[in-house]
């Protein structure tokens, strides 16, 4: 009876917003990590009450926060709710062991997704009351890691991997698990650098599918680290789709990176290729000398709005440097604008290696 639930509630989500993406622009929210710097928090902030004696350091690692100092994550969802986001994401991109390893906090990671999905839920929620038109839904952020299976961190050991593709499935998973027990609507494996770990990734969510019985909606986003267009383990935007295009994501996309200005052609080209949604949310630029980023909310939103004009996109947001003036620029700059149409695309034999080949 669970599982059989849990397949319904699913494929209303999805079905849901299909239809919200064919009639209009969808919007995500803005960066989880510029808020909180705004907040300028210290150590103690960081501990709570809860890990006042943890032995590692721990400002910075800002998923704890979820278990710290919720209201504060409560907060920053609430002002993009109010500027008009659609799609709100928890605040769980480093919520796997592997990254929580390095603050000593392996042991937590349960606990701060199931939290960071129970906040975000309860945010999305209250607005979906208040605006019933405009329901609101939960992404449950899963971010790369700080390691990497394609490429060996020893320049003099080509063949060394500091972890196993099922050591990182199996991390994936156990976040994964906590976050759609949490309660988000779907998964969003984001700021892929390399397609190798995405793999895990979506390896680790159809595990769960099969195991509760449902198919758990899954956006799936690269982020390109030069202008070449391509991802760190050197795939173009089109191989990275065909890549990933087995797992039948809801939505396929771009984030991070260099700033939508540069973003263009990478965008265009999965636009092209892609025969699901599409979804961008760029930085607001590079960043300056000191790590902040000084792009205008007028100037994302502009350029974002040149990606609607031409049809490329299905759903757009921020990442890195996007605030909750971003999100209203933004919102203000899709109205109207009518979302890309999914093309239908020929039937033939696609390969992906580091770039694509067609038969």
């Amino acid at each position: 009876m669970g599982n059989s639930k849990a397949a319904e509630n699913s494929a209303d989500f999805t079905t849901r917003l299909r239809a919200i993406a064919s009639e209009r622009i969808v919007i995500l929210d803005g960066a989880m990590g510029t808020m909180i710097q705004s907040y300028n928090l210290g150590e103690a902030d960081y501990r709570g009450e809860l890990f006042a004696d943890h032995t590692h350091d721990l400002k910075g690692n800002n998923d704890i926060l979820c278990l710290t100092a919720p209201q504060i994550i409560d907060e920053i969802h609430e002002s993009f709710l109010e500027a008009g986001a659609d799609i709100i994401e928890t605040n769980s991109f480093n919520g796997t062991t592997i990254s929580q390893a390095d603050y000593g906090m392996e042991d937590a990671v349960v606990d701060l997704n199931l939290a960071s999905a129970r906040i975000a839920r309860a945010a999305a929620d209250r607005w979906t009351e208040k605006t019933p038109e405009q329901p609101r839904f939960v992404a449950g952020a899963i971010g790369p890691t700080n390691k990497t299976l394609s490429v060996s961190p020893r320049v003099n050991d080509p063949g060394h991997r500091d972890v196993t593709f099922d050591q990182m499935e199996a991390v994936y998973f156990e976040q994964a698990k906590a976050l759609v027990e949490g309660g988000v609507d779907l998964l969003l494996i984001e700021t892929v650098f390399d397609t190798l770990n995405a793999k895990a990734a979506l390896v680790a969510v159809d595990r769960l599918s099969r195991e509760r019985g449902e198919t758990i909606p899954v956006i799936v986003s690269v982020t390109v680290t030069d202008l070449s267009g391509r991802n760190l383990s050197g795939q173009t935007v089109d191989a990275f789709w065909y890549s990933v295009r087995h797992a039948n994501p809801l939505a396929v996309g771009l984030n991070c990176s260099f700033g939508a200005d540069q973003l263009r052609p990478y965008v265009q080209a999965l636009a092209k290729c892609a025969d699901t949604l599409v979804s961008v949310y760029p930085n607001a630029g590079l960043p300056n000398d000191m790590g902040a980023y000084d792009e205008l909310p007028e100037h994302t939103a502009a350029s974002l709005e040149g990606f609607a004009k031409d049809g490329f996109v299905n759903i757009v947001g921020g990442c890195c440097g996007t605030t909750p003036d971003h999100m209203r620029a933004i919102v203000a700059a899709m109205k109207g604008k009518a979302p890309r149409v999914i093309p239908k695309l020929p039937r033939r034999l696609y390969l992906a290696g580091l770039e694509t080949m067609t038969a």
